[in-house]
């Protein structure tokens, strides 16, 4: 059978490109609901991921690679450290630096890092990402 690939490119605040490969309405919907919190005051930005999709969306577009590195560095200790104490699955960790912190959720295969203001809470992204 030959796989029917879907590319969706839609623009997001500040010229952030969304691009999906196939059909997967979840992380359609998960990046539709960031792209919602991304509007917040206080939100520096979000990268979400999947095994053939990415989406990257920061303030501070030079620091790119560096959001990017952080976030793959908390996703995959995460992972070591599940496998090490034969836990689940981690649904999500919070990182807190000297001025952003930075909630990273696994939801099925979808990865999401968001940056926020140190100052702010991630109680109401949370509930928005888990509807």
């Amino acid at each position: 059978m030959k796989q029917k690939n879907t590319h969706i490119t839609t623009e997001l605040s500040d010229g952030a490109a969304v691009i999906v490969v196939g059909d997967d309405s979840a992380f359609t919907n998960m990046a539709k609901c960031l792209a919602e919190i991304r509007k917040e005051n206080g939100v520096v930005g979000y990268i979400l991921r999947s095994d053939a999709s990415a989406i990257v969306d920061l303030a501070e577009q030079e620091k790119i690679t560096d959001y990017a590195l952080l976030s793959w560095q908390i996703d995959e200790s995460s992972r070591q450290m599940a496998k090490q104490f034969n836990l689940m699955d981690i649904e999500r960790v919070v990182v807190e630096g000297k001025t952003v912190k930075v909630l990273c959720l696994n939801q099925s295969k979808n990865r999401a890092s968001v940056f926020i203001d140190k100052t702010l809470a991630f109680d109401s992204i949370i509930k928005k990402l888990q509807h």
